[in-house]
């Protein structure tokens, strides 16, 4: 059925707002025309849509009703696991029922997972290559605790109808979970696996073939765009929620590692099936990485010294000698073991030797402004050896080819527009110079009226040494104001703990702090009951909602810029700066900006939602990029005046409404 023989979007929109029992907003529908015309346009569009918006409707409808008019499938691409279960256990299903006598039939939808993410049958059953022979290594409770893992996967596999792993709860370790699930590389493929037929990962493609909406992870939107294999099903409109971690995602799923690790797997899992001496060279090779990494200082490596460039040169060759030495990739292609081991060893071998070929190629530019990847060593921790990576320095070029070329492209998030403007967003995503638009539908919160933005002025910078002593003043009487209610989002892990360390003893409210339990039990008792507080890190500044009385201060403790020894960011910063541009500005305060947007936005969930935006970092008051990071922030009644917010919380506290 064409396009125009389907209702209007606005028309299937207010059913289903009646049916579900909301309200129409004005951005909602701005949004869900916005997405509408970029579909019949074909053109790319950004849309920041605040909290409250109703963004997941405003973007599902014109996804539905395309899917119908054109029996091409729409692609909702997610960061996050907790979105992709709101789409696929409650909005795609209630919004499917709703819409069903509009259209031509009942919409369709199912979740898309990278095979990694399900069980592979044939793996779980057959004798697979080991996957780590060092367990005797490790502290002898945590194998224990992975063999009872594995026990639970076992009984798991004889019952589960999906193989998707993120049905086991609790969940299990990553080195339990390998030992059933394979790699796209290492896959026999369906024709020539035994349990081919009834493969999970197959099964889950086969459905999303067939159904309008397919759900899946920004992971996987960049292998099945940047791959040479397509992994989704032949589609021509993304939708791509949470857009502003895009960039981050991508830059993940192309970031490749070679350590002694990933030398010695593939070392083992060629072993049988080579001349031993051509496997012990490469074997040697890595022991010489081992011994360089451990020597060597972590951090961006900005020109190859002679001795590494040897060593990766070698591993290089003898990976090489290695994959000659197997022969066609296609031998004992009848013998599904010896054919599952092949595969394997193979998969190890090319990932060695193109990560080797990637970082010799870093370097050798006649200029920074034509270097293309940074390479850096990650120092040991208590859990994992040192290891080099390498990542390309912007990821633009291959999301403007690969992504944005070939489909049409919705871009929404709550936080797109940094410093006012979506300029800075589109050049990360390489639409600088294409054909899109972006616009910005508000948000249904009066924010002046609900909220207040504090900056501390009068405190002195943060340095390095931990909190100064004023801070722990300052946070102390805030949440003495607030009687509790208080998420505190720390720029370190590090600083979390020592405020809530020092802030104990001095408060008469239940303080919690990440890492003391699992992050979402901490939210749930930050929720549920009124006078806690919670402090945390990272995740905390993007991953909680907390509406009602529980919330009514967010503390900040400073301008979250990245790490000035991160190499990826110092790297991508310098080759702005070489290009021309303001490496500090496009990288830096870019960073700052998303992340101080996603912290403010914890505060206000609900429409009754109200209280205080604390940030203790005067430079958002005084510094000449205050401006830019202000304008990236919702429009708070702002305020230097430290009586004033208190005066705030305390009214807060007596009258609530």
């Amino acid at each position: 059925m064409p396009d125009s023989h389907l209702p209007p979007v606005d028309e299937l929109l207010s059913i289903a707002v009646s049916a579900l029992g909301g309200s129409e907003r004005q951005g909602q529908l701005t949004m869900v025309r916005a997405v509408q015309k970029a579909i019949d346009d074909d053109e790319h569009l950004a849309v920041q849509a605040g909290t409250g918006t109703g963004k997941s409707l405003a973007y599902l409808v014109p996804s539905i009703r395309h899917a119908m008019g054109s029996d091409s499938p729409v692609v909702i691409s997610t960061a996050t696991i907790a979105l992709q279960r709101q789409l696929v256990d409650r909005d795609l299903p209630r919004l499917a029922e709703t819409l069903a006598k509009e259209l031509p039939h009942e919409p369709t939808f199912a979740i898309l997972k990278g095979r990694r993410n399900y069980l592979c049958r044939y793996k779980a059953t057959a004798g697979w290559p080991e996957e780590d022979e060092q367990d005797q290594l490790f502290d002898p409770r945590e194998v224990s605790a992975t063999g009872r893992m594995v026990q639970r996967i076992q009984e798991w596999a004889e019952e589960t109808e999906t193989g998707d792993r993120d049905e086991l709860v609790p969940g299990v370790s990553e080195q339990a979970w390998r030992q059933f699930s394979v790699s796209a590389q290492e896959c026999l493929g369906a024709g020539r696996c035994p349990s081919g037929a009834e493969c999970f990962a197959e099964l889950a493609r086969a459905r999303a073939g067939e159904v309008d909406v397919v759900v899946t992870n920004h992971a996987l939107l960049a292998i099945d765009a940047m791959g040479d294999l397509p992994v989704l099903p032949e589609h021509e409109v993304v939708v791509v929620d949470e857009a502003h971690e895009l960039v981050d995602r991508v830059t993940s799923v192309v970031t490749a590692e070679l350590s002694e690790a990933s030398v010695m797997l593939a070392v083992r899992r060629v072993g049988r099936l080579i001349d031993q001496p051509v496997a012990d060279q490469l074997m040697e090779a890595g022991e010489d990485l081992k011994a360089l990494l451990a020597a060597a200082p972590p951090g961006r490596i900005d020109e190859l010294p002679q001795v590494l460039g040897l060593t990766l040169q070698l591993i290089r060759d003898t990976a090489w000698r290695c994959i000659t030495a197997m022969g066609p990739r296609n031998a004992d292609k009848d013998d599904p073991d010896k054919a599952g081991q092949r595969k394997a060893a193979f998969t190890a071998l090319d990932e060695v030797h193109d990560t080797a070929v990637r970082m010799l190629d870093a370097y050798g530019h006649a200029s920074e402004a034509d270097r293309a990847e940074v390479v850096w060593l990650d120092g040991a921790t208590d859990r994992r050896p040192p290891s080099l990576r390498v990542a390309p320095l912007t990821v633009s070029g291959m999301l403007r080819d690969k992504l944005f070329g070939e489909r049409t492209v919705v871009l929404t998030s709550a936080t797109l527009a940094l410093g006012g403007t979506f300029e800075a967003l589109a050049a990360q995503w390489g639409l600088a110079d294409g054909k899109w638009q972006g616009i910005d539908v508000g948000s249904p919160f009066d924010h002046p009226r609900a909220g207040i933005l504090y900056v501390a002025k009068h405190l002195p910078q943060p340095g390095r040494d931990g909190l100064p002593q004023q801070y722990l003043d300052e946070i102390t009487e805030l949440i003495e104001a607030a009687g509790g209610r208080t998420l505190g989002l720390f720029s370190s892990m590090r600083a979390a703990k020592a405020a809530t360390e020092a802030l104990r003893d001095r408060l008469d409210v239940p303080l919690l702090c990440q890492g003391d339990d699992s992050t979402m039990l901490l939210v749930k008792q930050f929720a549920e009951d009124e006078p806690t507080c919670l402090f945390g890190t990272l995740s905390l500044w993007q991953g909680v909602d907390v509406p009602g009385p529980s919330l009514r201060l967010v503390i900040i403790d400073r301008v979250p810029f990245p790490r000035p020894d991160d190499p990826l960011t110092s790297a991508r910063q310098r080759h702005v700066a070489a290009r021309g541009g303001n490496g500090f500005m496009a990288v830096a305060a870019n960073h700052a900006a998303l992340l101080l947007a996603q912290g403010a936005g914890r505060l206000l969930r609900a429409q009754n939602d109200k209280g205080v935006i604390a940030v203790l970092d005067p430079r958002l008051a005084t510094a000449r990029y205050s401006g830019f990071l202000l304008n990236s922030l919702p429009p708070f009644w702002r305020t230097t005046d430290p009586a004033i917010p208190r005066a705030a919380l305390k009214r807060l506290t007596t009258d609530p409404s």
